[in-house]
């Protein structure tokens, strides 16, 4: 059992398989691509190709998508070329059963090669580039644009280059799509092409009407949820007991993690502005959610601010200090259940029904389901990485939204204990006392700087953190949490197994 299109036929019957002619998909879409998708990821790899696999089996699309990697070289050699491009895909569910399925929807895969690039981007049949980058592969800073499009090196500029390329091929229209997990992603995207485009016609290596092209193009507004860990070792040993031999899972220079397959759990929405002026495949025969901005909008900010994403990042500080090995561990803690769902409730009340999805019924599926489940090997490390790109959103806009409203904010609970478990967090000592490794966050070493090598017990001025807006998304003290915090926090300092005792009051 080798993951090789020659191969897949002889694999055992409880193995979903495609139901399409795949070296005839692949031609078709060398040919006339439809789809473009910047960022080989695992969420890609088994969401959103995943999705149209469904659509080439039921014969609504006969195209599938080329994917594009700018930013870790490794990934496409050792996770798609070596694999023909074919992606083994095991959705663990919360009963212990497994469904594993070949997804053979990706043509094509290359990466940091600029030429072909523009030359895909330029094909008239090209209706949709997507994006799963990371929010901070979305930044663009006009002072460090590159010269010129030939010298294009980020992803961002990469795409504005092959945007040229097809603006001078007679500027078909074309929509820009981001799945990547944050609010008015398409808003970001458009700002960032048309940054580059600005600065390219500042400089005069484009003509005028490029900036207007990039203008004119659309960039709808998504959700898009799917916990997908990195690959697990014992989903590997799942895999090599049905004796498939493609196991082997393999980190980048650049901290990637890869292998032939992806694991993630059963549960996935994605949610999209229907905002497609060349074109679309009928997503929404795939389970997506096709829609207008306003709805994305609420289906976003319930996630986001309320049902899930907050009490992630509740679960991977706490977690940390409290030495889970797995969300699902955490789980576990009746304690850390009452904290995520007093947090929830403190931020349902600023969010909208969005219609299409229930908040309640979300929430309880997060709840009840999808975070408890054993065999998603989903780390509290993990959660915390770059948490400082997510607090101002998952936290600041439900405190932003409550002060709007009127709303009571002194009295809060969850969002105060969570700051100052965050502070307790960056002291880099767990509840007992033991260093801990803190996740990669390039910004917060600076900010949290006095927190570093402190001692329980210790003092330091909290005040130019719990002030600074960007950080929480508010100044603290000025909608009345930052004494709380303050408190709060020389409570969970004072000693090993304060954290613990903390929680053990919540009602």
């Amino acid at each position: 059992m080798k993951l090789k299109v020659e191969n897949i036929k002889s694999f055992p019957t409880h193995y979903t398989l495609p139901l399409f002619d795949i070296p005839e998909m692949v031609a078709r879409t060398k040919q006339s691509p439809t789809w473009l998708h910047m960022g080989a990821g695992n969420i890609f790899r088994i969401f959103v190709a995943g999705a149209q696999q469904k659509l080439l089996c039921h014969g609504h699309t006969d195209t599938g998508i080329i994917a594009y990697e700018a930013f870790d070289e490794e990934i496409v050699p050792q996770s798609f070329t070596s694999y023909d491009n074919l992606t083994m895909a095991v959705t663990l569910f919360a009963d212990g059963s497994v469904n594993k399925r070949v997804i053979a929807s990706i043509a094509d895969a290359f990466s940091n090669d600029l030429t072909r690039l523009c030359e895909v981007i330029a094909k008239p049949s090209l209706q949709i580039i997507s994006f799963t980058i990371t929010e901070k592969g979305y930044a663009v800073d006009p002072a460090k644009v590159c010269a010129t499009p030939s010298a294009a090196a980020t992803t961002i500029e990469q795409v504005a280059a092959g945007l040229f390329a097809r603006f001078q091929a007679g500027a078909k229209p074309l929509s820009l799509v981001s799945l990547d997990n944050f609010a008015e992603n398409g808003t970001v995207l458009a700002k960032g092409i048309l940054t580059v485009a600005e600065e390219w016609q500042k400089s005069g290596h484009v003509p005028e009407g490029f900036v207007d092209y990039v203008k004119s193009l659309a960039y709808p507004w998504t959700m898009i949820d799917k916990i997908t860990p990195r690959p697990s070792p014992e989903v590997a040993k799942l895999l090599e007991a049905d004796g498939f031999e493609d196991t082997a899972i393999t980190q980048t220079k650049k901290d990637t993690f890869v292998a032939s397959f992806v694991n993630a759990e059963a549960a996935g929405y994605l949610v999209i502005e229907d905002n497609f002026p060349n074109g679309r495949p009928p997503l929404e025969k795939a389970g997506v959610y096709m829609t207008d901005k306003e709805t994305v909008r609420k289906t976003d900010q319930m996630k986001v601010c309320a049902c899930l994403n907050p009490l992630h990042t509740v679960l991977g500080v706490a977690g940390t200090l409290l030495n889970y090995p797995t969300i699902a561990a955490c789980m576990k803690d009746a304690q850390l259940v009452k904290l995520i769902n007093q947090a929830a409730a403190e931020a349902l009340p600023t969010v909208a029904n969005p219609g299409i999805i229930d908040p309640e019924k979300f929430l309880h599926e997060v709840v009840t389901e999808r975070f408890p489940n054993p065999f998603i090997p989903d780390t509290p490390a993990r959660i915390n990485c770059d948490a400082s790109q997510k607090v101002p959103v998952r936290f600041g806009e439900t405190l932003k939204e409550r002060k709007a409203r009127g709303l009571d904010i002194a009295n809060l609970e969850a969002i105060p204990l969570f700051v100052a478990l965050w502070l307790r967090y960056r002291m880099g000592k767990d509840d007992t006392g033991a260093v801990v490794e803190l996740s990669p966050d390039p910004r917060l070493p600076e900010v949290f700087k006095a927190l570093d090598g402190l001692q329980f017990g210790g003092k330091v001025d909290l005040s130019p953190m719990l002030s600074d807006v960007k950080t929480f998304g508010v100044d603290l003290y000025e909608v009345g949490l930052g004494e709380k915090i303050e408190g709060l926090f020389y409570e969970l300092s004072a000693g090993p197994g304060t954290v613990a005792r903390k929680l053990a009051e919540l009602n």
